[in-house]
């Protein structure tokens, strides 16, 4: 007596789904790849003509890599001491400048994440306007002048303080902590700057390193706070810097053809070094701050 066989098969709708999913990972790829080198690219041809010489810079006949290289650009930045100096007003704006931020905007946030405060309606629609509109750019400027913040550093780190949108994140943030571990810290004796400091803020860090990156960034290309309320060069970051070598290369265009196209090649070359130096930091920072972005660090820290 033969034994009988039995033979399983998939469902046709499951084949369907496999064949939909194959198709759609081909797909996908196919276009994160387009979209990769659509950005790859040209960041790589502003890497490559910052190391092309005057000549190969001025022809321009390259995509990937120049026909002659040349450190000339890099040796012209780094030996201007006025570019030294824009480095350190750069670097301290944006490291005070985030640690401030993220403070004065965890302490607002903590706050307005609390259903008892007083006001806390008024003081929600308030920073919602904000989000909204301003006072514009002339009552803005008279702003700055009569707080006496023209022309020095605090320019750059009092006006950006605080961000309704960033209080926003952080405040939504701080809700889904547990009230258990809230009250069993006040039981225990813990203030409110205990609870912020030693409860919430290390259970925020994806919401604080996240607001700290953009905002960091924000700081580090911003150009426009100096273009407005400094004129002491002293005091330019890096991004004026670069600014100024622009404008330099346009008004050289107004000049003779011959010494147009010389000095506009060379601050061409001086302009895309700067831009090679200016990104290299975030790249650096990037990767350190992006472990941070993790949801779900509150998992199993209360059994409620």
């Amino acid at each position: 007596m033969k034994k009988a066989s039995l033979s399983f098969s998939k469902p046709k709708s499951s084949v369907v789904q496999d064949k939909d999913s194959k198709v759609f990972n081909i797909v996908n790829v196919f276009l994160l790849l387009v979209f990769t080198v659509i950005i790859i690219v040209p960041v790589w041809n502003i890497v490559a003509s910052s190391f092309a010489s005057a000549d190969a810079l001025a022809k321009g006949n390259f995509i990937f890599w120049p026909s002659e290289i040349s450190t000339d650009n890099y040796q012209r930045v780094l030996s201007d001491p006025s570019m030294w100096k824009a480095l350190v007003i750069s670097l301290g704006k944006t490291a005070l400048g985030v640690a401030a931020h993220t403070a004065f905007c965890a302490i607002m946030a903590y706050a307005l994440s609390k259903k008892n405060l007083r006001g806390r309606g008024l003081y929600s629609t308030m920073g919602i306007i904000t989000m909204f509109f301003s006072g514009g750019m002339i009552p803005t400027y008279l702003l700055i002048k009569s707080l006496g913040l023209l022309n020095t550093f605090w320019v750059y780190i009092i006006p950006a303080l605080f961000s309704y949108y960033d209080v926003i994140i952080l405040m939504n943030f701080f809700r889904d902590v547990p009230d258990s571990l809230e009250e069993s810290a006040k039981i225990d004796g813990a203030s409110d700057w205990d609870v912020l400091l030693k409860i919430f803020v290390p259970l925020s860090k994806p919401a604080l390193a996240t607001i700290a990156l953009f905002h960091g960034v924000w700081q580090w290309n911003d150009f426009m706070t100096a273009k407005l309320y400094v004129t002491e060069r002293g005091l330019y970051p890096l991004q004026m810097k670069l600014y100024e070598i622009i404008t330099q290369s346009q008004a050289a265009s107004q000049q003779g053809l011959n010494a147009a196209i010389e000095i506009s090649t060379t601050s061409k070359g001086i302009q895309l070094a700067t831009i090679v130096l200016t990104t290299v930091p975030i790249l650096v920072i990037y990767p350190m701050v992006q472990r941070y972005f993790v949801s779900g660090m509150m998992l199993g820290a209360v059994k409620e």
